[in-house]
């Protein structure tokens, strides 16, 4: 196979610049919604609507002509891009810090230009000049980082390395079930271009829509068919990855005793330790039947219990999620009915694929188990409205800012045992926080992937902005890091370490951990270009 291409011009494929995916899928919260978060909340409309994008202005790149010109005889003219609108458009991740200051019209993290490569080796081109000018690279995907991961330190100038041209399906093997995925590709694509094959992925993350598959590599995904599929780092078999000292090819079988394993100090590395330019991923045949459904707890611990019982002895659904009371009550475990929820106790959402007669025997042994530990059958239609709006929450979030609110989330994970004290910790610290700054929020949880052992916590915050959003939330957010750390728990299942978790990630492995990550970024990149500050702790913090 040659390799598949995605044809589609390159500018229609941006995001929206101050927001989440789609311009067209904005839509205004209902007023009922609005007023409910006054009353309850004393949310306040915001102080002024969002700068436009023409009216941004950025400072002037501090990379030197010939820099430029370096670049693009490497890339092309055409893909180096140090216009205005390219900068702010490759700004920043989309966490709400991020987007609240890019609305406030804030471009100081800005990159000083766009580059757009098309190959390995132009990768391992641009990243062996850059080395040698102290240009920082920010490797960039879909631009979905929600944790400071585009957001490099203490750098003189940085540029965007922008994937996008690199989106092919290279090749499919079919005896081994395995794809050679290129970084750029986007998710949506990249489940059409295997689909046409009859495979996929199953990887369906919230970020789905506008993610990509060098991303998805380098945080760690995980999708919201986990149970099923596995994470993205389960997925994955080989990698080529560029670094300013070379080029790594990794993965030769599926498993080996060869040893340590490489792949996975890449995985999760978020472009620290190099930039990932090709991907080889295990891949499925496409489902021939696809169930969703809705079970009832009458408390967020019975159904905890439910759903551990199922992940360690099964049968093992491909979706299993649990919505706590409160976002329960709410309907964030229903994006489509936010503000009419009204059943009491907790939702779970259960999902089976495969065969058919794989579904039904499966489907009809988790009930038995679901039934036994309390829960009570609500059928096909909230899990199918679950499945129609599983990726719309970040669309809310953009609505819900329009009118004055805060939202944001963050997520964790841990072993079953440490999952009570844990979900009582961040609860806790949240709400004590950010009441104590006179914005009492609403907090909600879900379990959102789980495994035998434990099962990971994400948890939505919604609340009055403050009179400074950004701090506001620092300060809740480093209680929250806190609360997570001292139950035991990981500071990320699956949004990563970026900035934003830098420091308690050092807490997290030690300070021989620490020196270890140190280690491998002194040898692949001794310049230290490859985004500063993001992942590896600096030797001042241990």
């Amino acid at each position: 196979m040659g390799g598949a291409k995605r044809e589609a011009d390159v500018e229609t494929r941006d995001m929206l610049w101050s927001g989440w995916g789609d311009p067209a899928k904005a839509a205004p919260l209902p007023e009922p919604m609005v007023g409910l978060l006054r009353d309850m909340l004393g949310v306040r409309p915001a102080a002024a609507p969002p700068a436009a994008l023409a009216e941004l202005a950025v400072a002037e790149p501090r990379l030197a002509g010939e820099d430029l010109t370096a670049l693009a005889g490497i890339v092309g003219d055409g893909n180096v891009r140090a216009d205005a609108e390219s900068r702010i458009r490759h700004t920043r991740g989309k966490s709400t810090p991020d987007l609240l200051r890019i609305r406030a019209g804030e471009t100081s993290g800005a990159p000083d230009a766009v580059v757009l490569p098309g190959s390995h080796d132009e990768v391992l081109a641009v990243l062996r000049l850059c080395a040698g000018k102290r240009i920082a690279v920010v490797p960039f995907g879909g631009g979905t980082s929600v944790v400071g991961g585009l957001a490099p330190e203490g750098v003189d100038a940085f540029i965007a390395l922008d994937l996008r041209r690199m989106d092919r399906l290279v090749s499919v093997d079919e005896v081994s079930r395995t794809a050679v995925l290129q970084p750029g590709l986007r998710a949506p694509a990249a489940e059409a271009l295997l689909a046409e094959r009859g495979f996929t992925l199953g990887h369906f993350p919230q970020s789905f829509e506008w993610a990509s598959i060098g991303g998805f590599a380098a945080a760690r995904s995980s999708g919201q068919a986990s149970a099923g599929y596995g994470r993205f780092d389960d997925m994955v078999v080989g990698l080529t990855v560029a670094t300013p000292e070379g080029a790594l090819d990794l993965g030769r079988a599926p498993k080996s005793a060869a040893g340590p394993d490489l792949r996975q100090l890449v995985l999760g590395s978020e472009g620290a330790f190099g930039v990932i330019t090709s991907v080889t991923v295990r891949i499925r045949p496409v489902p021939a039947a696809r169930e969703y459904e809705g079970w009832r707890f009458a408390s967020f611990g019975e159904g905890a219990a439910a759903l551990r019982r199922l992940a360690q002895d099964g049968p093992v659904p491909t979706v299993l999620r649990l919505s706590d009371e409160a976002e329960t009550m709410v309907g964030l475990a229903d994006p489509s009915a936010i503000g009419g929820g009204s059943s009491a106790g907790c939702l779970a959402v259960v999902g089976f694929e495969g065969t058919a007669e794989d579904v039904a025997a499966r489907r009809a042994g988790a009930a038995e188990v679901l039934r036994d530990a309390g829960g009570e059958s609500l059928g096909s239609g909230p899990g199918e409205k679950w499945e129609h709006g599983r990726f719309n929450a970040p669309y809310l979030r953009d609505s819900l800012l329009d009118v004055g609110a805060f939202v944001e989330t963050l997520e964790t994970a841990a072993f079953w045992s440490d999952v009570p004290k844990l979900y009582e910790a961040v609860r806790l610290a949240l709400i004590g926080t950010l009441s104590g700054a006179g914005t009492p929020p609403l907090v909600m949880c879900h379990i959102s992937h789980v495994y035998p052992s434990g099962a990971s916590l994400y948890f939505t915050v919604v609340s009055a902005q403050g009179k400074d959003p950004v701090e506001h939330w620092a300060q809740a957010k480093r209680a929250a890091n806190d609360a997570i750390v001292g139950a035991g728990a990981t500071i990320s299942h699956h949004h990563g370490v970026g900035t934003d978790h830098r420091d308690w990630y050092a807490r997290e492995i030690g300070p021989l951990g620490a020196a270890v990550l140190r280690a491998v970024k002194d040898r692949v990149d001794p310049a230290g270009i490859l985004n500063p500050g993001v992942l590896v702790p600096p030797a001042s913090e241990e």
